[in-house]
């Protein structure tokens, strides 16, 4: 008997062997489906666990660094902002004058200063105590003005 060796069917590459058909057709347990059906008995099973590649867990990595980084910049701005207010000292016992049309803080100065004071000196002090960051008063504000003896 040409072609068997050993109960083995010879390989002829190339050509195509059929496996040998069950008997007896399906098994009792399998029955034909509608499609219907077949969607109905597929719904009542589990999804499979959400499985990363390689890729999504990159992306996913990446995305996270960039959010916490992103926090720690905006951390450091709100920080940078809250110590850059300025500092106003006390003003308990200061005298006090209203700003009213046409004053600037020189002529306000130059009333306050003592005699042969300098009033560039008091100008700065008056901003230092008000929380001034230019020269711009307005009128009907509240100015603090030095005492004499903590003048120059």
């Amino acid at each position: 008997m040409a072609g068997r060796s050993g109960g083995r069917v010879r390989e002829v590459p190339g050509s195509y062997t059929r496996r040998p058909r069950r008997k007896g057709g399906l098994p009792a347990d399998r029955t034909h489906l509608s499609r219907r059906q077949a969607g109905v008995a597929r719904r009542g099973r589990r999804n499979p666990p959400v499985r990363l590649t390689r890729r999504g867990r990159a992306v996913l990595v990446m995305a996270m660094a960039l959010l916490s980084l992103g926090g720690f910049w905006l951390g450091t701005r709100a920080v940078g902002q809250a110590s850059a207010a300025p500092v106003v000292p006390s003003h308990a016992g200061l005298p006090w004058v209203t700003v009213h049309e046409g004053d600037s803080l020189w002529t306000i100065a130059d009333a306050v200063a003592p005699d042969e004071g300098d009033p560039a000196a008091v100008v700065t002090e008056i901003k230092r105590l008000n929380g001034l960051p230019g020269s711009l008063i307005r009128p009907g504000s509240r100015l603090y003005i030095p005492s004499a003896r903590a003048l120059p």
